[in-house]
This record gives structure tokens, sequence and C-alpha cells, in this order.
């Protein structure tokens, strides 16, 4: 198994950011097998998702009315409301897998590998890439 790190800023708002390019090129020249995505964090998740038309807004205000940035989490610490980003990998994972033949993603036609980020208070993260290539 091959494995990199990748290191991203997601600033102090909330996010969806793209990483489908990334993926790409790591998986890029490795023939077939399964690309591994996961973020080692408690507050962030990998989504599968179209981006550019609005889902990724709509994906935010759909956590924004699920798990509201109040004070009712009994986790407590840091910005107001922030329990709710460490419930929110139970919604949207810490991690995807995406099967690669020819060293290209087999992602739908409008499919984008995202993070997801709610937590403010911690700008920046890792996302570690593994690729287990077929027998």
């Amino acid at each position: 198994m091959d494995s990199e790190l990748l290191h991203v800023h997601t600033g102090r708002t909330e996010r969806v950011l793209d990483l489908t390019r990334e993926v790409a090129r790591f998986a890029s020249g490795r023939g077939d097998g399964l690309v591994h995505v996961f973020v080692p964090h408690a507050t962030a998740g990998i989504a599968i998702l179209e981006t550019g038309a609005g889902s990724d807004d709509d994906l935010l205000a759909a956590l924004a009315d699920l798990l509201p940035a109040d004070d009712r989490w009994e986790h407590a610490h840091g910005s107001r409301g922030h329990g709710r980003s460490h419930v929110m990998p139970a919604l949207v994972p810490p991690y995807a897998t995406v099967p690669v033949v020819d060293g290209r993603l087999l992602l739908g036609t409008w499919q984008s590998i995202c993070l997801v980020d709610l937590n403010i208070d911690n700008p920046d993260r890792d996302v570690r890439l593994s690729f287990l290539a077929s027998a």
C-alpha cells in the first residue's frame, strides 16, 4: 500500500473543500486498485457529492439545520456550537474509498471528493491518501 499525507487549509469558516484533483493526481499512473481518503480529525468528514452547482452550500445548510451552532452541546469547549463538529462525522464519515482503473478515479460525471469541515477553531487539516493496488 502507498500512502501520502495532504496538508490543507480550510480557514476559519465552515467549508466543503474539493479534493478531487489532489486525489486524482495521487491515483494517476498507479494502475488498478482502490484509493482511500481519510481525515484523521474528530471534527471533519469526507463526502462524495456534486460541487459548484450549489450542492456544497446545500450540504452546509442541511448540516446547520441538523446540527445547529448553539449551546445545546455537552461537548462545549471552543467556539459556540463546537460540539456539533464532533457529532458531524457520524453523518459525514471521516473516509471514502473510490475504485481506480488504469490510474483513473471511477467517479460519476458530477461526483467530487470533498473535505467537510464545520470546525472554525481549526483552520488546518491533514488528509491521508492511501492506494491499495489490485492483486
